[in-house]
């Protein structure tokens, strides 16, 4: 391949959303985690804003059982519409929840295999063009979002991204990590992926963070990945394949991360996003002054 092909428009997004979010029972019996809400916004829709301030026009879930209703939450509802209509209320409110026709694509993972899987599962309409891949679970805050972030440095580089943060070394052990090679800017570029590693071996305090930007030959290796830790097809394992056979960079996303993927993180963002927001921050911070007495 050569290499004005690694520039290719980033046009396509894969949501991996087929979890089954036990961590959140009994609150995800019946209800899909990706639809609990931050403040007012389900989970799902900050990921779904974010690719679109990106570009983003086609978007691919990967879903499973029971998870039916994120795709109808980027459905139109006439009767909600109707009803609101006939009261005088301005459907504003829902144009974020609004996907064109067509623009939608839903792909089944039927076995939890683990994320190499679930991306390999949308390998028929990503077809041979680059893409993004947006983990739900990590809410990524900030303007522009991390994305775009991701998105204007590609342009200027192509190939391969991966969204990083840097954490206290002692944290490291619980996630990806780089192996960084130059460095400019927020740009870095990526010498080696790490899975988990120990604190004392870690390359790096630079973990990945929810993000990427991969070229479709990242399919023919999850074709072929086998499993990696925890038994399942890790999706670092193909990417670090792709390491020194095509460009690949890393981004520092200017903004904040929040894990909504545990109670507490998830607490911590609807927190913090409702101390962000001008119509009720205020009176949120004077109930937590309470609160903390």
């Amino acid at each position: 391949m050569s290499e004005p092909n690694f520039r290719k428009p980033v046009r396509k997004a894969v949501f991996p959303v087929a979890g089954l979010g036990t961590r959140f029972l009994p609150a995800t019996k019946a209800i899909p985690k990706e639809l609990l809400p931050v403040v007012d916004r389900p989970l799902i829709q900050y990921a779904v804003d974010e690719a679109r301030e990106a570009g983003i026009e086609e978007f691919v879930f990967v879903t499973g059982r029971g998870k039916t209703a994120i795709v109808e939450h980027f459905d139109t509802a006439y009767e909600l519409e109707a009803t609101m209509t006939g009261r005088g209320k301005s459907l504003d409110v829902l144009d974020p929840t609004r996907i064109e026709p067509g623009n939608l694509v839903t792909v089944r993972q039927q076995v939890p295999l683990g994320l190499g899987h679930a991306v390999w599962c949308a390998r028929a309409v990503v077809g041979n063009e680059p893409f993004a891949i947006f983990l739900p679970d990590e809410l990524m805050y900030g303007s522009p979002g991390c994305m775009a972030q991701m998105i204007e440095a590609y342009n200027e580089v192509g190939g391969n991204f991966v969204s990083v943060l840097e954490v206290p070394m002692e944290e490291v052990s619980s996630y990806g990590v780089i192996a960084p090679g130059e460095s400019k800017g927020s740009l870095t570029e990526v010498k080696g992926l790490v899975e988990k590693p120990k604190a004392a071996e870690a390359p790096s305090n630079k973990i990945v963070s929810g993000r990427y930007i991969l070229q479709p030959e990242i399919m023919d290796l999850l074709a072929s990945q086998g499993k990696g830790a925890g038994g399942e097809i890790q999706l670092t394992d193909s990417m670090a394949k792709l390491i020194g056979q095509q460009p690949f960079h890393a981004v520092t996303f200017n903004g904040r991360r929040f894990d909504c993927g545990s109670k507490v993180g998830f607490v911590e963002a609807t927190l913090a996003i409702a101390l962000d927001r001008d119509d009720m921050g205020g009176e949120v911070r004077e109930m937590a002054k309470k609160m903390l007495g």
